[in-house]
């Protein structure tokens, strides 16, 4: 069984899900069931933490799936660890599941959840999705940063309630088109999508100072193993001049090579 954030739904935003934001997002829409059951074979291989919300995103449990059935019309998910979220999840009207495999976002949803049984333990079942979000860009590379000592992005964060106040950030990871930043829940309540941030500041080691504007253009829940929940806010790159891609490429490229050459061991 796998654990649950037992915070209170005062604690945090709404979530916001690409699913509903059709506008946005139709191109990363799937339809085929081919393709679908594919995504949810995935799942099951690599044992993906899967985030189910309820109750207007007021409500979630964390559980994997465990198997497909052998028609490929039904889903077999693991229950969650609290067996009053568990009974609420099967009365909610509408579940949306999300997950993230390989930095690819997965979303769909459901209109209800059943019960069921797997190697004689219980068990959710569920209708394979007819549609399916599958959030993949390719436009640029993406690097991911350190996790211990992490690249960091400071900026001036104008809020119609807070004023002007100075943020710290870590950045997650690093493209030629953008940043993906990791904020707390508190932090998300200063950013909305589209916002601007103006002068920039992001020290890239062995490089130097960049100073550029970025745009927040997609924000989501992220919840850790441990329960824990974070906002990814995904930010693109807007006017970079030229110059400052060329030392943002270079950094990326640079760092790409040394990662790989320590896989290969050559350092």
């Amino acid at each position: 069984m796998t654990e649950i954030d037992k915070s209170g739904p005062a604690e945090h935003q709404p979530n916001r899900f690409e699913l509903e934001q059709t506008d946005d997002y139709s191109q990363y829409l799937l339809y085929s069931q081919a393709e679908i059951l594919a995504v949810l074979r995935s799942l099951i291989q690599k044992g993906a933490l899967i985030t189910v919300h309820f109750d207007q995103g007021k409500s979630f449990f964390l559980t994997s799936m465990i198997s497909l059935k052998p028609d490929n019309t039904e889903f077999v998910i693991d229950v969650g660890s609290n067996e009053e979220m568990n009974a609420k999840a099967l009365k909610a009207g509408k579940l949306i599941f999300t997950t993230v495999v390989d930095k690819v976002k997965i979303q769909f949803s459901l209109d209800r959840l059943g019960t069921t049984e797997s190697q004689g333990r219980p068990a959710f079942v569920g209708s394979v999705p007819d549609k399916l979000l599958r959030l993949q860009r390719r436009e640029f590379f993406r690097l991911s940063t350190p996790i211990a000592n992490p690249v960091r992005l400071c900026t001036t964060v104008r809020h119609p309630e807070h004023g002007s106040l100075a943020v710290d950030l870590p950045l997650v990871d690093i493209s030629g088109g953008g940043v993906g930043l990791i904020v707390t829940p508190d932090q998300a309540k200063l950013l909305k999508k589209g916002d601007m941030l103006d002068n920039c500041k992001i020290v890239l080691p062995g490089e130097g100072l960049l100073v550029a504007t970025l745009c927040v253009r997609n924000m989501f829940d992220v919840t850790t193993r441990s329960g824990s929940r974070y906002v990814r806010v995904g930010c693109e790159f807007v006017d970079l001049p030229a110059a400052r891609g060329t030392v943002l490429q270079r950094y990326i490229t640079r760092v790409e090579r040394e990662r790989k050459a320590r896989l290969s061991g050559l350092t």
